[in-house]
């Protein structure tokens, strides 16, 4: 079978885990850090090791998918070999596309918010409209090609990362090694168990990770797909968590509690002040502006793959009708990443997103244990652990919304409805008249089977 894309111009192995890498390091370390120190006091380094060790669980379903059905349609074609046709697949895949395009624009609003610490305090409420304008740069880029998208991760990846890991070590070594207490958060709130807190963190410690599964959205455009997409996502998980883990180590050495949560949407650069002085604040400012535009450039360019494969496959409707606009998928991802930035705040914004993602990540585990058994050559265990372990972190963070802020569980419960309501009226649609849910994948977006 022939492919559309050749070899030449395809993304390597180094450009699929820059790519992966740039989606997760953006939020997770700039924003998230503080948003998890404010629900677990000094105990937030130990939620990223935590949360690593249970993304290393999840990931197994995702590399298990990824090296037998390599597909551009990525969790949305492993979905519909799961499930198969229907109002399930189409709208658990969408539940993943809104959870992508989510992350894109909270990196987004993190670009704005560290960005703005270079200006005076006056300046602070434009953070939404620098949101926005990255988002559209990084339309212009993903417009642009293959090749411009790799070139330019790779580029930012190898200066985020290097910098980063440079800072991380550099505090760690000025500062010391924090002294772990357990004290601060909301987990101290009389109303909630001991440890309560730690627990429904971890949702927020997950989501910094969750951009690995981007790269399932490669398989019709990365070199040896059947293994090179799995290899991507094992590279970029390890390279994240061991920066994680050494930078809230370094942040929780340099600031209190109390000054973390007080800096929580700019931590990163409040802890760089007391160990660095002036360059040091104005360092990790460029490498977070380095950091979230490669995020955003490469989640917008993951996220509009995946929209213009569940168009493709009749999940939503088709794109291409729309015959004046030069990739309508690119256009519609962009546009509602913009919404989403002007609407809500970074930290409802992560909420969201996580509760949309762990949803979404249930059904990919519970799709591989209960239906591929047969397809795909897996340890049923881990999946089944996998579920356990994101069903009882999905119920504590439920609980905890619902006690700081309830207004976070009405809009995901309303956007959760929407998708099922509107996926179900769509599938009807286009069934049959012996019932039947059409979902072709196209042949040339589709690299076969394989069962590994």
């Amino acid at each position: 079978m022939k492919n559309q894309i050749s070899d030449k111009a395809k993304l390597s192995l180094t450009g699929s885990v820059s790519l992966g890498t740039g989606v997760m390091i953006g939020a997770g370390i700039f924003v998230l850090m503080g948003q998890i120190a404010e629900l677990v006091g000094d105990l937030f380094p130990l939620a990223f090791i935590v949360g690593a060790l249970i993304v290393g669980f999840s990931s197994y379903s995702y590399v298990k998918f990824s090296n037998a059905f390599p597909s551009s349609g990525g969790v949305a074609n492993f979905f519909t070999k799961a499930y198969g046709p229907g109002t399930a697949t189409g709208s658990f895949s969408l539940l993943m596309y809104v959870s992508m395009v989510i992350a894109e624009s909270l990196v987004a609003g993190t670009f704005g918010t560290y960005t703005l610490r270079l200006f005076p305090d006056e300046y602070a409420g434009y953070a939404s409209i620098l949101g926005v304008l990255l988002i559209t740069i990084a339309y212009i880029i993903n417009v642009s090609g293959n090749k411009v998208i790799e070139l330019t991760a790779t580029t930012t990846a190898i200066i985020k990362i290097l910098g980063i890991a440079l800072l991380a070590v550099s505090g760690l070594v000025i500062s010391g090694l924090p002294t772990i207490t357990g004290g601060g958060g909301v987990q101290n709130i009389q109303s909630l168990p001991a440890g309560f807190g730690f627990v429904a963190a971890l949702a927020l410690s997950i989501l910094a990770y969750k951009g690995f599964t981007t790269i399932t959205n490669q398989g019709g455009d990365i070199v040896n797909p059947h293994k090179n997409v799995g290899r991507s996502i094992v590279i970029s998980i390890l390279i994240c968590s061991i920066i994680y883990v050494i930078l809230a180590l370094s942040v929780s050495g340099a600031l209190s509690i109390t000054e973390i949560i007080e800096a929580k949407d700019y931590a990163l650069a409040a802890a760089a002040e007391p160990v660095f002085g002036d360059w040091g604040v104005r360092l990790t400012i460029i490498l977070a502006i380095v950091a979230t535009v490669s995020g955003v450039i490469a989640s917008v360019y993951s996220a509009s793959r995946m929209l213009g494969m569940l168009s493709k496959m009749k999940q939503v409707p088709d794109l291409n009708k729309v015959k004046k606009i030069t990739n309508p998928s690119l256009l519609f991802t962009v546009g509602l990443a913009i919404l989403l930035t002007i609407l809500f705040d970074l930290t409802r914004i992560a909420s969201i997103g996580a509760i949309f993602y762990l949803i979404m990540d249930i059904a990919i585990h519970w799709g591989l244990f209960r239906y591929l058994k047969n397809e795909v050559n897996f340890n049923p265990i881990i999946p089944l652990i996998a579920i356990l372990l994101d069903v009882i972190i999905l119920l504590a963070f439920i609980y905890m919304k619902y006690m700081i802020d309830p207004f976070v569980l009405i809009v995901a419960a309303i956007g959760i409805s929407l998708i099922f309501i509107a996926e179900r009226l769509f599938m009807k649609s286009h069934t049959d008249k012996d019932g039947k849910m059409h979902m072709e994948m196209n042949e040339n977006d589709n690299h076969g089977t394989m069962k590994m």
